[in-house]
């Protein structure tokens, strides 16, 4: 937001203003801001109150509503942002320190709005449904991701797995893990700020405004079932891993315990020979070293046989 000049802090606001949006702004910008519409601006701090007390309130005729929003979804490490709704009158004020993709997506579409429509109430409510369906887009995007791990992660075991696989696909359900997390968060907040919404009493002065915001309201709820079922598949994918993790470990020792045991027997034979005791009647054999090889290779290739029987290897 652009700062003006003291002079034109004295101007009133066009009745066709019905939606400031405020992007990082200063203090100066806010106290520019509270002059011309009369109510207090929250400052980052504010926003970052997690007391219920101070997120959702009604102050004279404005409702002061703070929601947390995701961003920064399509990246490794993705955030939740405070947003500030404020309805004073007729217009619809908006605080926020960041740039969620969903608030791109509802400046593209205010084209789309009827002119007689354009009022605070009803910016608000559909903006409220852009962000479900961004939100809504988010966790489909998780759930795809999901997808493509399972198949990853369970794929033919017929085939050797390039080193440091599972541990590779653990890192990316961390990712997944924590961006559900972020979106439920984040539900969960939308949720509590329609309900609240829902029981602003200018709200029912518009029966549309108040149908609109009932249907984004089952929609959050909708959408949060949806990211405990994903998030329980993500757990599920994490303690899969795991487990094949152990299965491979366990499979590796078992192949070195199967040699020390193939191995035990010649390793035997071979000591008893190698003792250097002078009355060893087989000393004097001319066919005492190839019989002794016999002997171990063969007490070798008996413990294989019966574990391949066995159905231990």
């Amino acid at each position: 937001m652009k700062t003006l000049a003291p002079v034109e802090a004295q101007r009133q606001l066009s009745d066709d203003i019905v939606w400031i949006d405020l992007i990082e702004p200063t203090p100066e910008e806010d106290a520019y801001v509270e002059s011309l519409v009369g109510v207090q601006i929250p400052t980052r701090d504010d926003l970052k109150d997690i007391e219920p007390s101070s997120r959702l309130y009604i102050e004279g005729s404005s409702a002061f509503m703070t929601a947390s929003l995701v961003w920064h979804a399509d990246r490794t490490n993705p955030e939740l942002t405070d947003v500030a709704f404020i309805l004073s009158g007729n217009r619809l004020i908006t605080v926020r320190y960041a740039d969620p993709k969903s608030f791109q997506l509802f400046i593209a579409a205010l084209g789309r709005i009827p002119d007689k429509a354009r009022d605070g109430t009803t910016l608000l409510a559909r903006l409220l449904e852009t962000i479900a369906d961004r939100t809504a887009e988010i966790l489909e995007n998780a759930v795809d991701r999901v997808d493509t791990l399972s198949t990853d992660i369970f794929r033919d075991r017929g085939k050797r797995r390039p080193p440091q696989f599972l541990e590779r696909k653990l890192a990316e359900i961390a990712e997944c893990h924590r961006l559900v997390g972020k979106v439920r968060d984040s539900l969960g907040s939308l949720s509590r700020l329609l309900t609240f919404l829902r029981n602003v009493p200018f709200m029912h002065e518009d029966k549309s405004d108040g149908s609109l915001c009932a249907t984004v309201a089952h929609d959050v709820e909708t959408l949060s079932e949806h990211a405990a079922f994903v998030a329980g598949n993500i757990a599920f994918l994490l303690d899969a891993s795991l487990g094949l993790i152990n299965v491979e470990q366990n499979s590796i020792i078992k192949i070195f315990s199967i040699a020390s045991v193939v191995f035990l027997p010649p390793t035997l034979v071979a000591s008893i020979y190698g003792m250097n005791f002078h009355f060893m009647p087989e000393l004097d054999w001319h066919l005492g070293y190839p019989l002794a090889i016999l002997t171990m290779i063969l007490s070798a290739i008996v413990p294989f046989f019966i574990f391949r029987w066995k159905g231990w290897l």
